[in-house]
C-alpha cells in the first residue's frame, strides 16, 4: 500500500534502495509485556525500540492500528501484526454476517451442496437490529436454550444464557435508551464500502472500548461433547500471511480448555458450567492454578482416537480444517490485504456429541499470557515459528510447505501433504497438508530447514 509522505505521516524503515539483507539488526516494537516480549528480545540480531523511535517490526495492538494505521509509512520490509480491517472476521457479528453472504453465494455459484460446507456456526441474530427476526425463530422452538454475546469484548465478559422472552426483554430495555448515544448508533457504523466491507474509520476490534455495544443472539449447543462430564473448546491458531491470493498456515499445537463444573443445562447461570474462559474459570473456588484446565490439543487428539478411532478423528478434524479455510474465504474480498500485514488468529471451536465441530468466535489478539509451564512452551515455540514464517530475516524460499510447528494449508488453493503439485482433477488422493493434534518435532525441521537454506543459493523474493 503506498501512502504520501508528508508532514502528518509518521514514516518506518530504510531508506528506499536498501535492501531487507543489508540490515544489520531488526528493530522491533510491541507494549505486550508477555511471551511475546521473551520472544522478541531473545531472538538473534533483534533490538528493541522504545516510544517514538523507528521500527521494522511492530506487534501492534488494536487500539494502536484504528489511530495510526491511515497515517503511517513503511518501508518495503516493514511487518505489523494485524490487518487493518480485522474485525470482518474477529467481531462476532461481521463474522456472521460474512460467513452468511459467503453462503449465499456458494450457493448461487456451486449448489447447495457446496454451500452447506458453511454449516459450522449456530443460529445467530444480532441485536438488537435483528430482534424481531430472533423472536420469530425463537417462538418456533420454545424451550430451547440461546446464549447472549457482546460483539467485542473477549474472556467471557457480558455473556448469558437465557430461555425466556422476558430476559431477552429485559436486555432490550435496558440498552435502548444507551445505544442512541454510542458509537455503533451512528449512520456511519454500519455503513458498507464498495467492497463488501464495513466502514474502517467508524469502528473497529478494539475490546471493552464501546460504551455500550451490540450483541449477537446465538443458539447454545445444548449437546457438546463432554470429557470426564465437563465441558470444553478448542484453541486451534491460524497464521495469515497475505489474503490475496489468500496464504494461510495452521499450527500443529494447541490446547481444549475445559470448565472446572460438571456440565448441566439446570443451571444456566452457572457460569463455570457454560463458559471455558481461562479468564473466567480461575476465578472458580476449586480452581488449581499448577493442574489448571487445559489439555494439549496431541493428548486431546490421541483420547479422541482411543474413543472413536482413528477414522472418525480425521474426519472431524478435516471438518475443522473446512472451517479454518472457509471462514478465511468468507471475509477475502473485504479484508484489506496490505504487504505490510500478518495475523495470528485463535479460533474457537467447539465439539459436539455426534462430533460435529462449531465455530464460536475468532479472536485477533489470541492470549499470550501463559497459565502454566506447559502454555508458555507452547506459546514461546508458536511465536518463535510466526517469526520464522513472517521472515523479517530474509532467509526463506518462498515455496516452503512446513516451518517448525506451522504447515502451510493453504496458498491460493490447497496444498497437499505430498510432495509435488496437487491432483485437483479427481481429488481422489488429495490429503491436505494439515497436521493438528500430531507429534510437532519442530526443533529437528528448524535444524534441518535453515541447514538446508544455508547450503542454497537464496532466490529473490
Amino acid at each position: 500500500m503506498s501512502r504520501p509522505k508528508n508532514q502528518n505521516y509518521k514514516g518506518h524503515g530504510l531508506p528506499k534502495g536498501k535492501e531487507r539483507e543489508q540490515r544489520a539488526s531488526i528493530r522491533f516494537k510491541t507494549t505486550l509485556m508477555n511471551t511475546l516480549m521473551d520472544v522478541l528480545r531473545h531472538r538473534p540480531g533483534w533490538v528493541e525500540v522504545k516510544d517514538e523511535g523507528e521500527w521494522d517490526f511492530y506487534w501492534c495492538d488494536v487500539s494502536w492500528l484504528r489511530e495510526n494505521f491511515d497515517h503511517t509509512y513503511m518501508g518495503e520490509h516493514v511487518r505489523i501484526s494485524h490487518f487493518r480491517n480485522h474485525y470482518e472476521l474477529t467481531r462476532k457479528n461481521y463474522m456472521v454476517k460474512n460467513l452468511k453472504r459467503f453462503r449465499k453465494q456458494l450457493e448461487r455459484e456451486a449448489g447447495k451442496l457446496e454451500a452447506a460446507k458453511c454449516d459450522f456456526f449456530p443460529k445467530t441474530f444480532e441485536m438488537p437490529c435483528e430482534y424481531h427476526l430472533f423472536v420469530e425463530e425463537f417462538r418456533k422452538n420454545p424451550g430451547i436454550t440461546w446464549i447472549m454475546k457482546p460483539v467485542a469484548r473477549s474472556q467471557g465478559k457480558g455473556i448469558f444464557l437465557f430461555r425466556r422472552l422476558k430476559d431477552i426483554m429485559d436486555w432490550k430495555k435496558g440498552t435502548a435508551g444507551k445505544k442512541l448515544t454510542s458509537l455503533e448508533a451512528q449512520p456511519a457504523r454500519n455503513t458498507v464500502n464498495p467492497s463488501g466491507s464495513h466502514d474502517t474509520r467508524s469502528s473497529d476490534d478494539q475490546k471493552d472500548e464501546i460504551p455500550v455495544e451490540n450483541y449477537v443472539a446465538q443458539r447454545y449447543i445444548e449437546n457438546p461433547y463432554l470429557i470426564g462430564g465437563r465441558k470444553f473448546d478448542l484453541r486451534v491458531y491460524v497464521l495469515v500471511m497475505s489474503y490475496i491470493p489468500l496464504r494461510a498456515w495452521l499450527y500443529r499445537d494447541g490446547f481444549a480448555r475445559f470448565s472446572n463444573t460438571r456440565f448441566t443445562l439446570n443451571s444456566i447461570d452457572d457460569q463455570y458450567v457454560h463458559l471455558t474462559n481461562v479468564a473466567v474459570q480461575k476465578t472458580s473456588p476449586d480452581y488449581h492454578p499448577k493442574k489448571g484446565c487445559k489439555w494439549m490439543l496431541q493428548r486431546f487428539r490421541q483420547y479422541l482416537a482411543s474413543k472413536h478411532g482413528p477414522e472418525a478423528v480425521e474426519t472431524l478434524f478435516s471438518d475443522m480444517d473446512n472451517i479454518f479455510i472457509r471462514s478465511l474465504q468468507s471475509v477475502q474480498k473485504v479484508i484489506i490485504s496490505d504487504k505490510h500485514c500478518f495475523e495470528l488468529y485463535g479460533y474457537d471451536i467447539l465439539i459436539d456429541q455426534d462430533l460435529k465441530p462449531w465455530l464460536l468466535e475468532v479472536n485477533a489478539s489470541p492470549s499470550l499470557t501463559a497459565s502454566s509451564q506447559e502454555d508458555y512452551e507452547l506459546k514461546t515455540c508458536l511465536l518463535e515459528d510466526t517469526l520464522h514464517i513472517v521472515d523479517m530475516e530474509a532467509r526463506l524460499t518462498g515455496r516452503e510447505k512446513r516451518v517448525g510447528g506451522f504447515d502451510l494449508m493453504w496458498n491460493d488453493g490447497p496444498v497437499s501433504r505430498e510432495e509435488g503439485g496437487p491432483d485437483l482433477s479427481g481429488m481422489g488422493n488429495f490429503v491436505t497438508n494439515t497436521h493438528l493434534g500430531c507429534v510437532n518435532d519442530r526443533k529437528e525441521q528448524l535444524r534441518q530447514l535453515f541447514r538446508s537454506l544455508q547450503g542454497q543459493k537464496k532466490t529473490p523474493n
